[in-house]
């Protein structure tokens, strides 16, 4: 096993890209076929990021699987593979999902098209590094595990090569910060805000959740990204966006999927 702990050196400052240039990253994951959900978010980011990178989840859930894989298939720079995306493209037996999950998935498959399910089908299992982070969609040991509370984050470090990571799958924004001696919670955007930063101290590790593009849990129906940037002092700042949730209710009603996928992205649960 090889972890981050606190004998070990960062293997590149995380302030600094390969070279030494200053870059940013914008982090989505979880974004479910949610069209209006994305076009939200990449609206609110605006642009000049030099890296954009998904923590899996492209498809299900939603209404529009192929216009998300496809603006994810001409920007994103590194993607992983998530549960439902490996669930839609025929990968994953759909008897470990719920019957709402299991008819999302069945309704994706006969709607992608040929060249969308190739690339959703042909996405690499996490984790993946770029410029010495490390993006994963579950645990970094399965895929397909949680990472949600403070004790399954501290066994997550101790997998990881990197100190700063991405992950995903458990659609609630925030993470964990390994400083040595314990594992802090990192809460997730204020309702009354769109905004939070935090700083990256190189010595410390970070397990970070950008929260879920297309069906946030956490409560707050908003979307849910983040964006690292290397300039001068590294941070991460979690940011939440309102979206035309109306829309993408409306078309999950009219694509006959189940009325409890368009009634959650309401409430954010």
């Amino acid at each position: 096993m090889v972890g981050i702990g606190p004998a070990e050196a960062p293997r590149r400052r995380l302030n600094e890209s390969p070279g030494g240039l200053l870059v940013r990253y914008l982090i989505l994951s979880d974004l479910h076929a949610n069209w209006e959900a994305l076009e939200a978010v990449v609206r609110d980011a605006g642009p000049g990021f030099d890296r954009i990178v998904c923590c899996g989840d492209l498809v299900g859930y939603g209404a529009d699987p192929n216009p998300v894989v496809e603006w994810v298939r001409d920007h994103c720079h590194l993607v992983v593979r998530g549960n439902h995306d490996k669930a839609c493209s025929g990968q994953e037996d759909l008897e470990w999902f719920n019957p709402v999950a299991r008819a999302g998935a069945i309704w994706t498959g006969q709607n992608l098209s040929p060249e969308n399910a190739a690339y959703v089908r042909e996405l690499p299992k996490g984790p993946a590094l770029l410029d010495g982070l490390q993006i994963l969609h579950g645990s970094p040991w399965d895929e397909d595990d949680y990472v949600a509370a403070a004790h399954e984050a501290g066994d997550a470090f101790g997998y990881l090569e990197s100190r700063l990571a991405f992950f995903g799958h458990t659609h609630l924004q925030g993470g964990f910060i390994w400083n040595q001696s314990r594992i802090e919670t990192i809460p997730p955007v204020s309702h009354r805000h769109g905004r939070q930063s935090i700083e990256i101290d190189p010595s410390c590790g970070y397990l970070i959740n950008p929260g879920s593009v297309g069906q946030p849990r956490d409560g707050d129906p908003r979307a849910a990204y983040a964006v690292y940037e290397t300039d001068g002092r590294a941070a991460v700042s979690y940011r939440r966006v309102t979206y035309d949730i109306e829309s993408a209710q409306k078309k999950i009603h009219q694509a006959g999927l189940p009325p409890y996928l368009a009634e959650r992205l309401g409430v954010g649960r």
